[in-house]
């Protein structure tokens, strides 16, 4: 029952979340808030993340493709479709879930008990609209540049160290991510972003806006909305595959 009540409530929250605008100018600027603490401030640990993880499914794939078989230009097919079909819209969301989700969480689980969500409402504010909205569509709209930045570092990130570990070539590498390329699998991996980016900005929003208690329960409303947002996204990335891939 507490699944439904709560499956419910969020949904409600949803709604409220994107009724009536008081004026368009102030969310304008909230957006471009938002993009800028969320999204540009994110723009680090996902190029860090996605090199490394580009790197590591390159020498991963030199060394399981050493079947004489197996063309080297292989490797560069294999980070290719890995980061855009996988790793950057599913695993760079996991970890942006972690950050900024746990950032949304605490923000408005911290207003919600020092009483400034109190105060938006009796000022006449519908502050579900107010706080979150800006939030969840700040994060559908730079999602798409954080998938394409996490692509290209990943894609990169694989060339560097296959060159300077010797286990492919330049050429072979050019090959491999030029080989028989779907401009499909793009948009597959956009769509997926911005389910995701919606999914990390409105869980945790939902456990923020509903914290009751202290700051001891604002941390916990922040871990469940992490944990249920890794989990959706996970579950979301089955059914999306399923969908638009099958």
């Amino acid at each position: 029952m507490k699944l439904l009540f709560d499956f419910g409530r969020y949904f409600i929250l949803m709604r409220r979340s994107f009724g009536k605008a008081e004026k368009f100018s102030i969310y304008r600027s909230r957006i471009f808030e938002e993009i800028n603490n969320l999204g540009i401030g994110s723009l680090g640990i996902v190029g860090i993340i996605s090199v490394f993880i580009g790197a590591v499914i390159t020498i991963q794939s030199a060394f399981n493709f050493e079947n004489p078989l197996v063309p080297i230009y292989a490797v560069g097919v294999a980070v290719r479709d890995s980061m855009i079909l996988e790793f950057s819209p599913a695993i760079i969301s996991l970890i942006l879930a972690g950050k900024i989700g746990s950032s949304i969480a605490s923000e408005i689980g911290t207003m919600r008990i020092t009483e400034q969500i109190d105060a938006l409402e009796i000022m006449g504010i519908n502050s579900a609209s107010y706080l979150i909205r800006p939030k969840i569509i700040a994060c559908i709209l730079f999602s798409p540049v954080l998938l394409i930045f996490s692509m290209f570092l990943g894609i990169f990130g694989g060339y560097v160290f296959g060159i300077m570990s010797g286990v492919v070539t330049n050429y072979e590498y050019v090959i491999g991510i030029t080989y028989n390329f779907r401009p499909y699998n793009i948009i597959y991996s956009l769509l997926k972003a911005a389910v995701f980016a919606f999914i990390f900005a409105s869980v945790p929003a939902y456990h923020g806006y509903y914290t009751r208690g202290g700051s001891l329960e604002v941390g916990k409303a922040s871990t469940k909305g992490v944990v249920y947002s890794c989990i959706l996204i996970l579950a979301f990335d089955l059914i999306l595959t399923q969908l638009l891939l099958a």
